[in-house]
């Protein structure tokens, strides 16, 4: 991915494209990159992708909350002048994602939601106490994924770093325990914003049953599966990920 990272105030992101605004938040240990199938496909048809950095590790450890990345996501917003977003969220962003179109649901247009977390996840809080071997982290890495070749060298490299920083360590579990207290399974039913729901078949972080149970829950909503995919459909399958996205985005008059 060639797009260059702005640096601005407090704010690290990636924009590219005019047009409709499509917002999109990685997970707790996604990066930027993860989007680069995204990035790439909708900009040239009238959209405009802004990919945020959260500061997932840059918090006060008292502020280290869901809440409170939807908080930044708010000072985000309004420092770029953004109206009407399409908030498109993995994991954790989709989390974050939720609870900004609670919170600020004039400013929100439509929400994509991928192996979001909200309602219940699988995490690696159990594996912790071997944060110290690699083969054990590169294991639990390919698990996210149907393909376990998806979990580059790289992207396993970046998992260990980060279980084996004690700063990280602290607020990825600070993280993980703010997500599982605040499951908004009794918020869902009064958000009405536009939402699609595009799910790996084989995911196994947030299973099928989380996938279905949020279309239950949400009025307005629209479910895709995506098959032979785990957690993140957007890297595993990008073309079949963005051609299900443009189709709910022309059916939805985005």
């Amino acid at each position: 991915m060639d797009n260059k990272i702005v640096e601005e105030k407090e704010f690290n992101y990636i924009e590219s494209g005019e047009g409709q605004p499509i917002v999109i938040l990685h997970g707790l240990m996604g990066g930027l990159s993860n989007f680069k199938g995204v990035l790439e496909y909708f900009p040239p048809k009238g959209y405009k992708v802004i990919i945020p950095e959260l500061p997932v590790y840059s918090m006060a450890i008292v502020n280290t909350s869901v809440k409170a990345l939807s908080e930044f996501l708010h000072g985000f917003i309004k420092y770029k002048g953004l109206k009407d977003v399409i908030l498109l969220g993995n994991s954790l962003g989709g989390h974050v994602s939720l609870l900004f179109a609670r919170d600020y649901p004039e400013s929100v247009k439509g929400l994509v939601l991928t192996g979001s977390s909200g309602l219940y996840e699988n995490n690696m809080g159990d594996g912790y106490p071997k944060r110290g071997n690699y083969d054990y982290i590169k294991e639990k890495s390919q698990a996210v994924f149907y393909d376990p070749k998806v979990a580059t060298k790289e992207i396993v490299d970046e998992v260990f770093e980060a279980v084996n920083d004690r700063n990280k360590l602290i607020r990825t579990l600070a993280l993980a325990k703010s997500a599982i207290r605040h499951n908004m399974a009794s918020e869902l039913p009064s958000m009405l914003t536009p939402t699609a729901i595009i799910w790996g078949a084989q995911d196994s972080v947030t299973p099928p049953n989380v996938a279905t149970e949020f279309d239950r829950l949400m009025p307005n909503s629209t479910l895709y599966w995506i098959d032979h995919c785990g957690h993140a459909p957007m890297m595993e399958h990008p073309i079949q990920f963005n051609k299900v996205l443009s189709q709910w985005l022309v059916n939805s008059n985005f």
